[in-house]
């Protein structure tokens, strides 16, 4: 476990979760809603990993987190509309569901669809984990089967899932909800999971 300051993450501490994050390893961290797993969006067995703590089906869609707004068109097809949505609603506990570019690994994709999840998350600590490793993290609400919230202690975090983790980065408590879901793949913005954020506007 490493311990990081919410407000101010300490840069060397950030390096050093990274340093994992680029040598193929799944970390647990904090985010605007809840903790969450992350890895790069490269690293096929990280990736793996992340799908068996979570018991993931095929289609389940996998979510890039981002530093800011800039890198969305890289890994997302994005409208005017859609894009309008996502500036108004981030940083924030979004996740929105988008068509995927092709620089998105295809394994991250839904398999029908093709689209991703990209969200661009209110925390500090999140958000200078993906500026450090300089691309999007790979991102999954940290929510084990069968149980009805995301875990949000640290040290249960580091009790369950330390065998199967490299790093828990203790950012204090950052709630119990996962990201409110919005596909915005259609004519209308669709909710496809009310959790914490104002999902009215979508209605």
């Amino acid at each position: 476990m490493i311990v990081i300051h919410p407000e101010n993450p300490q840069l060397r501490l950030i390096r050093q979760v990274v340093d994992k994050v680029r040598a193929g390893e799944v970390i647990a961290y904090p985010t605007d809603s809840s903790y969450a797993l992350g890895c790069a969006m490269g690293e096929k067995k990280a990736i793996e990993t992340i799908g068996r703590i979570r018991q993931a089906d095929k289609n389940h869609n996998y979510t890039l987190v981002l530093r800011d707004i800039s890198e969305l068109a890289t890994y997302a097809r994005v409208n005017n509309s859609a894009f309008r949505i996502i500036k108004t609603f981030t940083p924030g506990p979004y996740t929105f569901i988008l068509d995927a570019t092709r620089e998105v690994p295809r394994r991250l994709m839904n398999p029908k669809k093709k689209t991703i999840g990209v969200r661009i998350p209110d925390n500090q600590i999140a958000l200078a984990l993906v500026e450090e490793l300089g691309q999007p993290l790979m991102s999954a609400t940290l929510q084990l089967p069968g149980e009805e919230y995301p875990m949000t202690d640290p040290y249960d975090i580091e009790a369950v899932l330390g065998h199967q983790v490299a790093e828990v980065v203790d950012g204090g408590y950052c709630g119990l909800e996962p990201t409110s879901v919005i596909d915005l793949t259609g004519d209308t913005p669709e909710i496809i999971r009310r959790g914490k954020g104002d999902v009215s506007l979508f209605q």
